[in-house]
């Protein structure tokens, strides 16, 4: 381990010489490329050095103890050689993440599809707080939120949507949320009063530039019809709406909440280009037996992993088997003790893993 960190603070060095150089600046291309590579390396170089400072300290209180006479300067050296061991240990942990592999995806926008699944109408509803739930996230975070596609239920829930969350670091949080989610309350329509159970499916898919997917526009079919439902004036009127076929896959997507065809266009082969990069990735996981045994649950999209507990004011995440009594506050998008949780158990597996 020591050896590749002496190699990558060499590197590190070697860039900080390049982004400062005229020539580098001059080529901006470059001098981004160098700046990512830099960046990325700075946690780690920063804990190693961190880490060798500690050692050194350990070593200089050592030697203070062997050859010290004075009784004063001894208690000196014993405090420092015990508070510079205790961090040692801190040091080193943090030191082992950051060596971690970094997942590519984390600093990308995320595409998050919501459906109602078990419960009707319920379900739909449920869909729509949990769309709220993350749309508050978002804010709270500073990412920008924006609907792809919609489509309502008659009461005022969500069937499905699908919408983006862009900003730095938004796939790194919510990547957990994939999975079925689960809500326990009593339904407005329930004149008995009795609870009822309803899930929800959620997907968190990274945002796909084009050098990630190769997309055949030969095999896309692309159709215009005219848009149904609520909508502006002439939404209704002109063939706005889009639907997007991609034949070896069979995705299929619609999207009609724009008037302009182009802007429905757009968001259609967003969510299309999404969807093959998620498709492409799971192909690669599903060969990669002992990295799926180091994320946090199996990462199935049919694994229920959250309930939402209306009547006990209850959620629970069954991976982490954490569970939080403030329910309200959680829907009003307080996610960070959760996504914190799953990140650290995310972290611990992979350390154990990489021994």
């Amino acid at each position: 381990m020591f050896d590749r960190l002496t190699e990558l603070e060499t590197k590190f060095e070697t860039l900080t010489e390049s982004i400062n150089d005229p020539e580098v600046i001059a080529d901006q291309n470059q001098w981004r490329i160098l700046m990512k590579e830099h960046s990325d390396l700075s946690p780690i170089i920063e804990s190693y050095r961190d880490y060798k400072s500690t050692v050194q300290n350990i070593e200089e209180a050592k030697e203070m103890l062997e050859d010290g006479d004075d009784d004063e300067m001894r208690q000196l050296a014993k405090e420092e050689l015990k508070s510079s061991q205790d961090r040692l240990e801190e040091v080193t942990k943090t030191l082992k993440l950051r060596l971690l592999p970094k997942d590519p995806n984390d600093d990308k926008n995320v595409i998050v599809e919501i459906r109602g699944g078990a419960g009707g109408d319920e379900a739909a509803l449920f869909a729509a707080t949990l769309f709220r739930m993350y749309g508050h996230y978002a804010e709270g975070n500073r990412w920008k939120t924006e609907i792809l596609s919609a489509n309502e239920s008659d009461i005022g829930g969500y069937k499905e949507i699908v919408f983006m969350i862009q900003g730095k670091g938004a796939y790194s949080r919510l990547k957990y949320e994939s999975g079925v989610h689960r809500v326990q309350r009593i339904p407005v329509t329930e004149s008995g009063g009795r609870i009822h159970t309803s899930t929800v499916t959620v997907a968190v898919l990274p945002e796909a530039e084009d050098v990630d997917v190769q997309l055949d526009m030969n095999d896309v079919r692309i159709d215009v019809f005219r848009s149904s439902g609520n909508g502006g004036q002439s939404v209704n009127t002109t063939d706005s709406a889009v639907r997007v076929t991609h034949a070896p896959s069979g995705i299929v997507i619609s999207c009609q909440d724009e008037k302009s065809q182009l802007k429905n266009k757009d968001k259609a082969m967003k969510i299309l280009r999404a969807k093959l990069y998620d498709l492409e990735q799971a192909k690669q996981q599903a060969q990669l037996s002992a990295e799926r045994r180091n994320q946090v649950g199996t990462g199935d999209r049919s694994e229920r992993i959250r309930t939402y507990n209306y009547p006990q004011s209850r959620v629970t995440d069954h991976r982490i088997s954490l569970t939080l009594h403030r329910l309200e506050a959680v829907l009003d998008g307080d996610l960070n003790e959760i996504v914190d949780t799953l990140v650290t158990a995310d972290q611990a597996k992979k350390l154990g893993a990489a021994g």
